[in-house]
C-alpha cells in the first residue's frame, strides 16, 4: 500500500499544472498581504465628503432665511457648511473632528437657529457663541479629557435623574420603559469611565473602535434580555453575536490589545480559510478530479491494474493520497502566509492570541494563533474532505475530468446560496443536506449552530453517510469497469 501511495505522490509531483496553481496560490497571498498592508485602512473617515459641502455652499446661495420656507433648510445648510469649516482646521483621524461632529456641532446649530430661525435672539446667540469658542480653546489645547470628563458628568446626571423619576413612579409601564431607559444610560456611563479610567483619547483607533462596538452591542443585548416576548432563533444568534462583541470590546478596552486587528500577519492567519480556503479546494478537486480519470484517458490503468495488487488497493490508495494532498496543500499554504506576512508585516503580531467568546463556560478564552488556527483547520477539515471525495467519486465513475473538477467546483460556490436559503425559510429537511453540516466551526466554543437543530453528533452522522454514499458506488464500479477497450 504504501508503494502505491508512493507512486501516486510521485505522478502528481511531476505535473506541471499543480506547480503552476501553487505559483498562483502564491502570488494571491504575496497580493492579499500587499493590500492589506497598504491599501486597507480602517482610520480614515471623513463626516462630511466634500461633495456634499459644495451642495450645501451653493443652496446657501440660492436659499433665503428670511422666508419661512426656507428657513430651516438654510440652517441645516449652514451648520454643515460651518462644522465643515471647523474640522478643517484638523487632520480626519485627530480626535477634535470627533468631538466637532458630535458636541461642538450641536451648540453650531443651536446658534445658527437663533442667528437665522423664525425666532431670531442675537443676545442668546451671542452667548452660544462665546459657548463655542471657549469649546474650541479646549479643542486647540488638546484638552481631550475636559469632553470625557462633560460627558461622564451628563451621563451620571441623566442615571441619576431616571432612577429618581423611577423611585417617583407608580405606573407599570412607565416603570418597564424607565428600566430599559436605565440600562441604556448605565451603558454610556460605563462608556464615559472607561474612556477616562482607561485614558482612551477620541479618535477612530482601535480603542475607540471597542467602546462603539461596546456600547452599541450592549445596547443590543439589553434590548433582547428585556423583551417580554420568546426569542426566535434568529435573536438567540443575534443576541450571542452581540453578547460576543460586547465581551470581547471589554477585553480589548481592559487590555489595551487589538485583538480585532485584521491588517497584520496574526489577523490573516486567523481568518485563513476565508482567505485562501478557494485555492486550497482548486487545488484538491483538480487533483482529486484527475487521478483515476487520467488513468483511462491516457490509457496507464492497464499498467497499474497489471500489478500484483487488488483494484480495491489501488482505489483505496488513490484515496488515501489525495487525504495526504490535502493535508499538503493546507500546510503548504500556511507556511507561505507565514513567509510572505512575516515579511510584509514582521512576526511581532503572532504573540498576541485571538479572543474568542466561550458560551459554554461564559468567560473569555485566549488562544495562540497556533492552536487557534489548528482548531479552524480541523473544523473545516470535514468540507474539503467530502468535496475532494465527490470529485473523486465522478472522476471514478465517469473517468471525466472536467466533469469531476466543475461539478464540485459549482456546488462549493453554491454552498452559500442554499445554506441561506436554508436559514432565512427554516427548511428543516434541507438540515440533512451536507453543506450545513459539513462546517464544525460552528460549533466551536458553544456557539448556535447555523440552523436549529443542528449537533455536532447529527453533522458528524450525515458527513459520514454522504462519504460513505459516495465512495461505496464508487469502489463496486471500479471494481467491475471493463478496460479492455481502453
Amino acid at each position: 500500500m504504501s508503494n502505491l501511495i508512493k507512486n501516486e505522490l510521485t505522478k502528481i509531483f511531476k505535473k506541471k499544472s499543480i506547480y503552476i496553481v501553487l505559483l498562483v496560490t502564491l502570488a494571491f497571498v504575496i497580493l492579499s498581504n500587499c493590500m492589506y498592508k497598504y491599501f486597507y485602512n480602517s482610520g480614515n473617515y471623513s463626516y462630511y465628503s466634500e461633495v456634499y459641502v459644495e451642495e450645501a455652499k451653493r443652496q446657501i446661495k440660492e436659499l433665503d432665511p428670511e422666508k419661512p420656507s426656507d428657513t430651516q433648510l438654510y440652517i441645516e445648510y449652514k451648520t454643515v457648511v460651518d462644522i465643515y469649516d471647523m474640522m478643517q482646521q484638523y487632520k480626519n483621524d485627530d480626535w477634535q473632528v470627533q468631538i466637532i461632529a458630535s458636541n461642538v456641532g450641536n451648540y453650531i446649530q443651536e446658534r445658527n437657529t437663533y442667528l437665522y430661525g423664525t425666532e431670531k435672539n442675537e443676545e442668546q446667540a451671542k452667548k452660544i457663541d462665546e459657548k463655542i469658542k471657549s469649546l474650541e480653546d479646549k479643542l486647540k489645547q488638546d484638552d481631550w479629557k475636559y469632553f470625557a470628563n462633560e460627558e461622564l458628568k451628563s451621563a451620571e446626571e441623566k442615571v441619576k435623574m431616571l432612577e429618581e423619576e423611577k423611585n417617583a413612579t407608580e405606573d407599570k409601564q412607565r416603570l418597564e420603559e424607565l428600566s430599559n431607559e436605565i440600562a441604556v444610560a448605565k451603558i454610556d456611563l460605563n462608556v464615559a469611565k472607561y474612556r477616562i479610567d482607561e485614558n482612551i483619547k477620541y479618535g477612530n483607533d482601535y480603542m475607540n473602535k471597542a467602546l462603539n462596538n461596546y456600547q452599541q452591542n450592549s445596547y443590543i443585548v439589553e434590548q433582547i434580555n428585556n423583551s417580554n416576548e420568546e426569542l426566535t432563533y434568529e435573536q438567540k444568534k443575534q443576541y450571542n453575536d452581540a453578547l460576543e462583541t460586547s465581551k470581547i470590546s471589554e477585553y480589548i478596552i481592559e487590555n489595551h490589545v487589538d485583538a480585532e486587528k485584521a491588517n497584520d500577519l496574526r489577523g490573516i492567519l486567523s481568518r485563513f480559510f476565508n482567505e485562501f480556503g478557494l485555492f486550497i479546494i482548486v487545488i484538491v478537486i483538480m487533483i482529486a478530479g484527475t487521478i483515476v480519470s487520467e488513468e483511462f484517458n491516457k490509457g496507464t490503468i492497464k499498467l497499474l491494474l497489471v500489478k500484483p495488487y487488488s483494484r480495491r488497493k489501488i482505489l483505496l490508495a488513490k484515496f488515501i493520497t489525495i487525504l495526504v494532498m490535502i493535508l499538503f496543500t493546507v500546510i503548504i499554504t500556511i507556511a507561505m502566509q507565514l513567509i510572505v506576512g512575516g515579511i510584509v508585516f514582521g512576526f511581532d503580531s503572532l504573540k498576541i492570541p485571538v479572543v474568542v467568546y466561550d458560551f459554554s463556560k461564559n468567560i473569555i478564552q485566549e488562544i495562540n494563533i497556533f492552536t487557534y488556527l489548528g482548531i479552524q483547520i480541523i473544523s473545516v477539515l470535514p468540507s474539503i474532505i467530502l468535496l475532494a471525495t465527490l470529485s473523486f467519486a465522478l472522476s471514478t465513475i465517469f473517468t471525466n475530468s472536467p466533469l469531476a473538477i466543475a461539478l464540485p467546483l459549482l456546488g462549493y460556490m453554491g454552498v452559500a446560496i442554499i445554506n441561506q436559503l436554508s436559514i432565512q425559510y427554516n427548511v428543516q429537511f434541507l438540515k440533512y443536506f451536507v453543506t450545513l453540516n459539513w462546517d464544525f466551526s460552528q460549533y466551536l466554543y458553544g456557539n448556535l449552530p447555523l440552523m436549529e437543530g443542528l449537533t455536532p453528533e447529527f453533522s458528524t452522522i450525515i458527513c459520514v453517510i454522504y462519504m460513505f454514499i459516495m465512495l461505496i458506488p464508487t469502489f463496486i464500479i471500479f471494481k467491475k469497469k471493463n478496460i479492455k477497450n481502453i
